[in-house]
């Protein structure tokens, strides 16, 4: 890695863990812990993003070398660098945890390209002293899940963490993926992944805990400076400009995610990024059939609370976390409330532009509110695939009539067969509706279609698309990795060659481990 610039801020200006032993414990009035990743016995490159290595200063011949994979792997340590896993805190499933930090990512360094900062940041590179009782590690099933979906998200417009490479240790790393007491051996793995930075809304949450202003008025005020230089005036109100950024950029991110359908699984504070990035990609998802109740993830299945249809509301009471760790630098309640309180607000504004434009409504009309509350229930009285229905949705012209309308969407349906009576009455009567406010819009049919399907995807990655992968890379089969990875850097392109991947989830996919829900064993 001959270019790479390196230029280690985060460790040079933020106060580091006396202690260098590599022992689970309590880190106090510190950011970050020195740590080496444990050496791989036996690494293999599976694959690697072109685009992410020429985007942080690498060039594409380096990426088949000895030296890529020793260092991304975590058998070689970069000169001039010491990898640092990151102290903080957080609320999990609404419940306050204490201290977590990195306990499975350890960061091999900043670096400098084209006046941009990049983070990069091994994920399952071992034990660190925040692993609690875990070993670090992480296996090819969720590495793989992890390294697809960073580029998916990215391509599709979603602000997103990168990934540079997906790396086979060569160890077994025991897991018990069902959480059912039958632990068993997995190919270990290893992702290098990429940001401006990994900081959370639980790195604050951690210092003011602990009561640590002092650290926390440096981390903050180390924040503004490298990340929001456009920030300026008085401390306190350079704070409230900080707060209300991060808000609109988070407000941002989970309309992107509603807006491809796309479920987190595991909204913690401490799984949140000050940057408005969508990170750690554990028990993802996407809808198959529209249900704002569903989540990915086992561990919340019963009482849903990251379900896609609620992660707004999670995304404000998280930011209220972010807002309470803040409080003791502004000492004022008022104007963090008065962000707090547009968020829900802003973002309601938001979404209902956007819901319009993936219906292909670009202009405003009464009728709006109720053909977007409409959809939304009907939706729900049969399962409907999303990203099926609002793609070929852009196949309707104006002039079609409500029969020719439906049928231009009816391989959305996983039960055809419900498809009947009270149901489709109620379908009818909302393309009625549809129908006659599409006649109000000045865009030609063509010039329509090609505005709604630059926002609504063709191709997602479906859980049982990433279960298909790891199955084969399990049998050392890596080329199905590549072709997904081919097919999403081009979600909204037509692909006709890869026209299998646009449709319904299988019916044996419905119940299968990985395919529908997960958990967050990796």
């Amino acid at each position: 890695m001959k270019n790479l610039k390196i230029n280690n801020r985060f460790t040079a200006e933020l106060p580091a863990d006396p202690d260098l032993t590599n022992e689970v414990r309590q880190v106090k009035n510190t950011l970050f812990s020195y740590v080496n990743p444990t050496k791989p016995s036996n690494p293999e490159l599976i694959h690697a993003s072109e685009e992410v290595a020429e985007l942080v200063g690498i060039e594409r011949e380096e990426i088949l070398s000895q030296d890529f994979l020793n260092t991304f792997s975590g058998k070689e340590i970069l000169q001039e660098t010491k990898p640092f896993a990151m102290c903080y805190a957080g609320h999990q499933f609404g419940n306050w945890a204490g201290q977590l930090g990195d306990g499975r990512a350890i960061n091999l360094t900043e670096v400098e390209n084209n006046n941009e900062f990049y983070t990069l940041q091994l994920k399952g590179a071992g034990k660190t002293p925040y692993s609690r009782t875990a070993d670090g590690l992480a296996v090819l099933r969720s590495s793989i899940r992890e390294y697809l979906c960073a580029e998916a998200m990215h391509y599709l417009g979603v602000p997103t963490t990168r990934s540079l490479s997906l790396i086979l240790t060569g160890d077994q790393v025991l897991r018990d993926i069902l959480y059912n007491g039958n632990p068993a051996y997995e190919k270990g793995a290893v992702v290098c992944r990429v940001a401006p930075s990994f900081i959370r809304f639980g790195s604050f949450e951690m210092l003011t805990a602990r009561n640590e202003l002092k650290n926390l008025k440096q981390f903050v005020e180390f924040n503004i400076k490298h990340y929001f230089p456009e920030i300026s005036g008085e401390p306190k109100e350079q704070y409230l400009q900080f707060f209300k950024k991060v808000a609109d950029t988070t407000r941002e991110m989970v309309l992107h995610w509603q807006r491809v359908g796309f479920v987190h699984g595991v909204m913690n504070t401490d799984n949140m990024s000050i940057h408005g990035i969508t990170i750690d990609y554990g028990p993802y998802g996407w809808l198959e059939n529209y249900d704002p109740d569903w989540t990915p993830n086992t561990t919340d299945s019963q009482n849903r609370r990251y379900r896609f249809g609620n992660q707004p509301q999670v995304a404000q009471w998280n930011l209220f976390q972010l807002a309470n760790a803040l409080y003791p630098l502004i000492n004022e309640a008022a104007p963090l409330e008065k962000i707090l309180d547009s968020f829900i607000s802003d973002f309601e504004e938001d979404y209902k532009t956007m819901f319009l434009s993936k219906l292909g409504l670009f202009t405003s009309s009464e009728a709006d509110d109720k053909i977007i509350k409409g959809l939304e229930e009907i939706l729900k009285l049969s399962e409907t695939d999303m990203t099926i229905f609002f793609r070929n949705l852009s196949q309707i012209k104006k002039e079609d009539s409500v029969e020719q309308a439906f049928e231009k969407i009816e391989n959305a349906f996983y039960l055809p067969e419900e498809i009947k009576n009270q149901i489709l009455d109620a379908w009818q009567k909302w393309f009625s509706v549809y129908l006659k406010r599409l006649n109000s819009e000045k865009l030609s049919d063509e010039e329509r279609a090609s505005k709604m399907n630059l926002i609504n995807p063709k191709y997602v990655l479906r859980n049982y698309m990433a279960q298909l992968a790891i199955d084969a890379a399990d049998k050392g089969d890596y080329s199905l990795i590549d072709e997904l990875f081919q097919l999403l850097k081009k979600p909204y392109d037509e692909q006709h060659d890869s026209e299998k991947w646009f449709a319904k989830r299988p019916d044996w996919a419905r119940t299968k481990v990985g395919c529908s829900m997960l958990s967050c064993s990796s």
